[in-house]
This record gives C-alpha cells, sequence and structure tokens, in this order.
C-alpha cells in the first residue's frame, strides 16, 4: 500500500515540474525501480493513472526502468547480477556482498508539452 503515498509524490513533483516551467502538461513520466526497493511497479503504474486525475500529469505516460540488484566480489573486484539462488561470483566462486544497486527509486525525467 505504500505505493499509494510514493506515487503521490511522482505525481506531485511532476505536476510541479510542469508549474515551475509554465508547461501546459506533462507527457510522460520516467522512473527508475530497483529490483530491492520493495517498490511494486505495476501498482506505481495502476496508481499514477488514478492519482493524476485532475492534474497537469493526466495521460502522461508513465515509463518505468527496472534496476536489476548486484553483489560485488571482492577477490574479482567486479560487479555482478546475483545468479538465481546463489551468491557465488560466476567468475571466481567467491561469495558476493551486496551493493546499493538494485535499491533505486527515484524520477529519472519528465517530459512536458509547453
Amino acid at each position: 500500500m505504500h505505493e499509494y503515498a510514493l506515487t503521490s509524490r511522482i505525481v506531485e513533483i511532476a505536476a510541479e515540474t510542469a508549474e515551475k516551467q509554465n508547461a501546459k502538461k506533462v507527457t510522460a513520466v520516467s522512473i527508475v525501480i530497483g529490483e530491492t526497493a520493495g517498490v511494486i511497479a505495476e501498482s506505481v503504474q495502476m496508481y499514477f493513472d488514478l492519482i493524476a486525475e485532475g492534474t497537469r500529469a493526466e495521460g502522461a505516460q508513465l515509463r518505468v526502468r527496472i534496476i536489476r540488484p548486484e553483489m560485488h566480489c571482492a577477490r574479482c573486484d567486479k560487479n555482478f547480477v546475483r545468479p538465481r539462488f546463489s551468491f557465488a561470483c560466476p567468475d571466481c566462486g567467491a561469495l558476493g556482498a551486496p551493493t546499493d544497486i538494485g535499491k533505486e527509486f527515484y524520477v529519472e525525467n519528465i517530459e512536458l508539452e509547453v
């Protein structure tokens, strides 16, 4: 349910940006969601259309870019996408450590009609 509050803020950011730029409306909003951010992209999409009604963001397209989480191998000094059911580096087999990659949640871009 926290997706509702997060999506409300996305719509607010888009509408505020349109107002500051004297734009007629928002045509698209691009967001980034990491797979481990705890945010369900489908819920954000559903709420976006609902919350945007009556705002400058009404009818805007919501574009979602998903970031897969990465681990870091200290032995190879490389990041890698964690294999399913494993934390092992695919190159050397050492255990990887979690990184912040995959925890993202932010507005990447807002397209406006001026």
